[in-house]
């Protein structure tokens, strides 16, 4: 599933959408370059969980946790890895053995240490706006993408 995102605002309606489809455990990858919107659809994933306080990307901390609405929330950012190992030095391994829901900027930065994903969202810099591509990899994935083509498009435009 492709969706055109031409602004912001789009791009937090879609995590907001998001957010409705997600169950507990769920992996998700967010890739993308550099102000590609990982952390802007992680803030809509947010908001649409009920969250109003500040959300930034957790580049220096590694990872933010989050405990709100129906969900636990973990949301990692491994942009400042040099090596794969690092992952395992920082003890992050554990966060992914719950029901939270993890959300995972840069995860290839963590190489095979990192738990396989069940959806992973592709963000690109695309000719107004932006696209995010999505790939499920396990039932609870194709589950979510499912719930998530079936929902309300509100500003963003889909293609298949």
């Amino acid at each position: 599933m492709t969706l055109s995102l031409p602004d912001e605002a789009a791009t937090l309606a879609l995590g907001a959408r998001l957010s409705q489809v997600l169950t507990a455990g769920l992996v998700i990858y967010l890739d993308g370059d550099l102000g590609s919107g990982k952390t802007t659809l992680a803030r809509g994933v947010l908001r649409g969980l009920g969250y109003a306080g500040n959300v930034k990307s957790p580049t220096y901390t590694l990872v933010e946790l989050y405990a709100i609405s129906r969900l636990n929330l973990h949301h990692f950012d491994f942009y400042r890895f040099s090596q794969p190992e690092e992952y395992l030095d920082a003890g992050l391994d554990e966060y992914f053995q719950g029901g939270a829901v993890c959300l995972v900027e840069w995860p290839d930065k963590a190489g095979d240490y990192l738990a396989p994903a069940d959806l992973r969202i592709a963000l690109f810099v695309a000719d107004h706006g932006r696209r995010a591509d999505f790939a499920a990899f396990s039932k609870a994935g194709h589950a979510c993408l499912s719930r998530l083509r079936a929902s309300p498009l509100e500003s963003s435009a889909a293609t298949s």
